[in-house]
């Protein structure tokens, strides 16, 4: 690849991981992939010696996480679970006895052993077809990454940095990034990585900005370049000329100021000019991130996605561990309530050993409650865990994936005698819980208004209902610029969801990625979402924006939208229509960069 002359102006588009604009130098930091380009056959007599030379690598790894996590910035601290999976996966079998027994079964050096067991677990993660647990190998590689640099002798701290830069890296591991002097450190780009990855949301708890999945950063920066990171936008100039300097020291400025102002209003409600209320949720993964919520001025969890028990051990998570868990969260956001979603993975996600024959196509095979009612035991641990927290605080039950009426009345039925069980225990539990469907496959659009008068509530997953009524895998880069939420076609079936529910007298909540877009704000409002859940960091600025927003008239408008046949014209009349609605200049311009980057995704 050919590099731009020196002091040419050159601009990078990646991933907007952690908000704010930062103009510094750069310093490059090799956390590349250690290269293993050597495989050797170990004697017979040296292979002890080997298995132990990979313990104590182990070993200097375990010690390692421990003391960064021991030495958390109190900022970070409510994500130490991060640091606590990565010493999981080091104590994971797949990742500690595979490899030890390829040492000795294949009598090949340790390197080697490991590369091939993490390949083998690279190999079942990408048949994973939801991009958050799909996005956890990243996870297991950057622990293996470590292990190497430790069996080589090369790993580097990066809190010796002692002047301000910008690191730029192939990618950082949230212990590097927990590693870091944000006294020093402006901010970091990385080839590699996602608004998902553990990275980004220990950049957005250190509030220093940040973009990954640059793909070429470290081939096109120098050490020493100066560097603008856009992380609202995902834009990274080298090299910038004397007038995008000053361009970008103003938006700087205007993104401190608009940012003070957002924050000290986000405990406001999201009501609009002509007082209609929209309630404003997160949706969260761990714990851990519940206080973050109520931070932001999050009006409870809209979605608690419960994957991560089930896969940081090789065993099953107890009743008792499920429990104790859902009962803090429901603690925690009290009196707000907390919608838990029963398990959505298939059986060959688990890192226990289930007896699940392995899928060729698992995103449209036994997973989520299709694979609940087939393992009826791992089902009912769950739901009694959820009923019991119940007792707790305001929690509703979601059961995810939904098809057809039948597998609503299977779960419930499953539920019903779940109930039963604890009645005879006499065990405490909201006997009136709420319990709702996620509306995010076609058939169920479809069913909408028959599947209304079995539930309390619906949530519609726009990421996978856009996903399954295009033929769309949003993951492949080859179409995923086709993965239109302005897609008329998923307008008109969201309509049909919110007429359904308002037929039944049940409310109906939106927790895709589009609940978080600003631009969708208006559309959302005229059809008549009742809450919207969305990443925590996204609460306070749409919060913003409901209040600056007339129910009626994103009602009116919506009329017209309908009408419209393609997603261009949707997304051309409703970025000037939500210009129009939005009368504060800081408003427009973060309305613009994402204008911007909805250009980008469709060229």
């Amino acid at each position: 690849m050919t590099k731009q002359e020196p002091g040419q102006q050159k601009t990078l588009k990646g991933i907007a991981a952690s908000p704010g604009i930062i103009i510094g130098k750069a310093h490059l930091v090799d956390r590349s992939k250690v290269k293993i380009l050597y495989q050797y056959l170990i004697d017979e007599r040296e292979l002890e010696k080997e298995v132990e030379r990979f313990r104590e690598a182990l070993r200097i790894t375990e010690d390692q996480l421990i003391k960064v996590k021991n030495q958390m910035p109190d900022q970070v601290k409510e994500h130490a679970f991060i640091l606590d999976s990565h010493l999981m996966i080091l104590k994971d079998r797949k990742v500690t006895d595979y490899t030890i027994d390829r040492i000795l079964d294949e009598k090949i050096n340790a390197e080697w052993a490991l590369k091939k067991s993490i390949e083998e677990i690279k190999e079942i993660f990408e048949q994973i077809d939801d991009d958050y647990i799909s996005s956890r190998i990243n996870d297991v590689e950057l622990v293996a990454d470590r292990i190497l640099r430790n069996l080589s002798e090369s790993y580097q701290s990066l809190s010796e940095i002692d002047e301000r830069v910008i690191i730029v890296a192939h990618d950082l591991s949230p212990a590097d990034t927990t590693e870091l002097n944000i006294s020093k450190v402006m901010g970091f780009i990385t080839d590699v990585g996602g608004k998902t990855s553990h990275t980004a949301i220990m950049a957005q708890a250190l509030e220093i900005p940040a973009v990954v999945g640059l793909e070429t950063a470290t081939a096109e920066v120098e050490e020493g370049d100066l560097l603008i990171v856009d992380g609202n936008t995902g834009q990274v100039i080298i090299n910038p000329e004397e007038r995008a300097i000053i361009e970008y020291e103003e938006k700087q400025l205007r993104f401190e100021r608009y940012r003070w102002s957002v924050t000290r209003a986000s405990h406001l409600p999201a009501v609009t000019k002509d007082g209609h209320r929209v309630a404003i949720r997160a949706n969260i993964e761990f714990l851990e991130e519940v206080t973050a919520v109520k931070d932001v001025g999050g009006e409870g969890i809209g979605l608690y996605r419960t994957e991560f028990l089930y896969l940081r051990s090789k065993e099953l998570p107890s009743e008792e561990e499920l429990f104790e868990d859902y009962k803090e969260v429901a603690e925690i956001i009290y009196p707000a309530p907390v919608t838990i979603r029963t398990l959505d993975l298939g059986g060959d996600k688990f890192a226990s050993d289930l007896d699940i024959v392995r899928e060729i196509n698992p995103a449209l095979g036994l997973r989520a409650i299709r694979f609940c009612l087939r393992e009826p035991g791992i089902f009912r641990t769950q739901l009694r865990a959820i009923l019991r927290a119940s007792a707790f605080g305001s929690v509703k039950l979601m059961f995810p994936m939904i098809s057809g009426v039948q597998e609503v009345l299977d779960a419930k039925e499953v539920l019903e005698e779940v109930k039963k069980e604890l009645d005879r225990e006499k065990v405490d539990y909201d006997r009136n819980m709420d319990v709702g469907i996620m509306i995010e496959v076609p058939s169920a659009v479809a069913m909408s208004e028959m599947l209304a008068r079995h539930v309390d509530f619906f949530s519609i997953g726009t990421n996978d209902l856009i996903q399954y009524a295009l033929a769309i895998d949003r993951i492949n880069e080859h179409v995923a610029y086709m993965y239109q939420p302005f897609h008329p076609a998923i307008l008109r079936m969201i309509q049909q969801v919110v007429e359904a529910a308002r037929g039944a007298g049940i409310s109906v909540a939106l927790c895709g990625e589009m609940a978080g877009d600003p631009l969708c704000i208006a559309i959302l409002l005229g059809l008549g979402i009742d809450e919207l859940s969305m990443n925590a960091r996204s609460i306070p600025f749409v919060k913003r924006i409901v209040r600056s927003l007339s129910f009626e008239e994103a009602r009116r408008d919506l009329e017209k939208v309908i009408e419209l046949s393609t997603a261009r014209d949707v997304r051309t009349y409703i970025t000037q229509r939500m210009t129009d609605l939005v009368p504060e200049l800081e408003e427009k311009e973060y309305l613009e960069d994402w204008v911007a980057e909805g250009q980008i995704a469709e060229q």
